[in-house]
């Protein structure tokens, strides 16, 4: 297969060809022929040698040459040559000039032009598979249309004209059934490239398929007139958003509902009946959280925002709508809100409150020696504790009913006489557990935490300088998804992540493992990252 002058077009026309067929550049193509026939050459001449192909790309014309490096030392003897040695092919040679030599033209035997069949192939499909992924990577987000062009073990493939994707059964709302040839709306999950391709992703449960769905059908949507805040999702059965406007004039709700429910009912259609609760956005959490249990009515929600859980109380009546079939409407009220949501009726939460109030009372009877009513008078007005009643400003325990001066410096005085007994049983404690002085005497731990971290084996400053911030405090952890608490040892003191941090850091620092510069050096740089992170969301918005 001798290139001669006659096909030497024919080789750019066939590139040509297959670089439209493919949809690539035809370049890519000729590199392709190069390499092949460079690897024919090869088997020809020597694999050890550095031949390298050309083809004209306005003639069509192929060159073949051998390539050798000029070096100082010799070690392959096909591919390099001294200094010495090249003289005899160019003037003045040095270190890394290369010495071409054009060969001859040759004439491909059946093996090398199957060989060179093959390189070509895998290049040509190489370069297909880079040009699919570079073409979908960047519509990771959006909604595509496609055909069903095989259903396996549950997972639809499905063509979408230049590639194929999967919609992996787990991606796929409950109940559908797909045939071959059927068109497909999904959203297009995650690409990813792989050794035998782009991987493309499809799904048909995501939240942001659904958002992607109203913005098609809503003008304001698109316009962004209105934004989509939050969605959850319980694929096929019901779903809930939260939807702004930041038009005043725009009722967000109303406008994604359509007329005579037009536009949502479009949404409802092609997710298979799944109904959807549209909810006005809010940025304070509790009345967007009464928002997102509708249709049940809340009497009352207590938010504990540390914690990222929010109480809510409702009617009796209200308490199956609340939680919903299977837990339904709650959950998806609190994946909406990203809150965890406890749920009791009226009557729950006033024994609660009953219980609580009993038990502080019990606590200034036991420890402060009063009678019933004046205990029940302290919690009547917020105490909850001895530290509040003994450190407190006596003007606010003067405002009570029937307390004068003699009588609140009195409880003060108790107060202050009970926390010292306690404060010293728990001091012994600790002692008998084995703390030793150099955490004892560290500022900001009372007796009592002393004793809860010596039971856990924290009984040095060192080994209280070694715990992390959510260690003493508690925290949360995503695990599948979900949310899981972390018991903090002080967590029972009311000790936040914030004070634990910088306990935990007065300990390192009191022990020499830090300095001051480096811990200013430190802060410096978390504000710098928060004032970056700040302005990438105003350059975004």
């Amino acid at each position: 297969m001798a290139i001669t002058s006659a096909n030497r077009l024919e080789l750019l026309q066939i590139a040509d060809a297959v670089a439209r067929e493919k949809m690539i550049d035809p370049d890519l193509v000729i590199q392709a022929m190069e390499e092949s026939m460079a690897k024919a050459a090869k088997s020809r001449y020597g694999a050890e040698l550095d031949i390298r192909a050309h083809i004209d790309r306005k003639s069509g014309e192929l060159t073949m040459t051998r390539v050798r490096e000029v070096v100082e030392e010799v070690e392959n003897l096909s591919t390099e040559m001294t200094v010495e040695e090249a003289k005899a092919h160019i003037e003045n040679p040095e270190v890394g000039s290369l010495i071409i030599d054009l060969l001859p033209p040759m004439d491909f035997g059946r093996i090398a032009a199957q060989s060179a069949k093959q390189v070509i192939l895998q290049k040509v499909r190489e370069a297909e598979r880079e040009r699919q992924y570079a073409e979908f990577k960047d519509r990771e987000g959006e909604i595509i249309n496609g055909l069903v062009k095989r259903v396996e073990y549950g997972n639809v493939i499905v063509d979408v004209g230049r590639g194929e994707a999967v919609l992996r059964r787990d991606q796929l709302i409950n109940r559908e059934l797909f045939r071959n040839g059927e068109r497909v709306r999904a959203y297009i999950k995650e690409v990813r490239s792989e050794m035998r391709g782009p991987q493309i992703f499809l799904s048909r449960t995501a939240p942001e398929f659904m958002a992607e769905l109203f913005k098609m059908e809503v003008p304001e949507i698109y316009d962004g007139i209105i934004e989509i805040k939050a969605v959850a999702r319980d694929p096929g059965s019901r779903a809930k958003i939260g939807v702004i406007s930041y038009d005043s004039s725009i009722d967000p709700v109303g406008a994604c509902v359509g007329m005579r429910g037009s536009r949502v009912q479009a949404v409802v259609n092609e997710l298979g009946g799944e109904k959807i609760d549209i909810i006005p956005w809010n940025e304070d959490a509790p009345t967007f959280l009464v928002n997102a249990l509708q249709p049940a009515e809340v009497s009352k929600v207590v938010l504990d925002e540390d914690a990222e859980r929010i109480e809510v109380v409702v009617p009796e009546e209200q308490l199956s709508l609340a939680i919903g079939r299977r837990g339904q409407n709650v959950r998806l009220a609190s994946q909406l809100t990203g809150l965890d949501i406890d749920i009791m009726t009226e009557a729950e939460e006033s024994e609660r409150r009953q219980a609580e109030f009993e038990v502080r009372s019990k606590l200034f009877m036991d420890t402060m020696n009063v009678d019933e009513v004046v205990a029940q008078l302290l919690v009547s007005e917020g105490f909850a504790t001895l530290e509040e009643v003994a450190y407190v400003e006596v003007d606010e325990l003067l405002v009570i009913d029937g307390f004068d001066q003699g009588t609140a410096d009195e409880l003060q005085a108790r107060a202050r006489e009970s926390l010292e007994e306690i404060n010293a049983k728990a001091l012994a404690e600790a002692k008998e557990l084995g703390v030793e002085p150099s955490l004892a005497e560290f500022g900001g731990l009372t007796p009592q935490m002393l004793v809860a971290l010596a039971k856990d084996g924290v009984k040095t400053i060192e080994d209280f300088a070694t715990c992390a911030d959510w260690e003493l405090a508690g925290g949360y952890t995503t695990i599948d998804g979900e949310r899981v608490k972390d018991e903090g040892l002080l967590e029972s003191f009311d000790m936040g992540l914030a004070e634990a941090q910088e306990l935990v850091m007065s300990a390192r620092l009191q022990l020499g493992w830090v300095t001051e510069e480096q811990l200013a050096e430190d802060a410096a740089a978390e504000e710098a990252e928060a004032e970056e992170a700040d302005t990438a969301e105003e350059t975004e918005a």
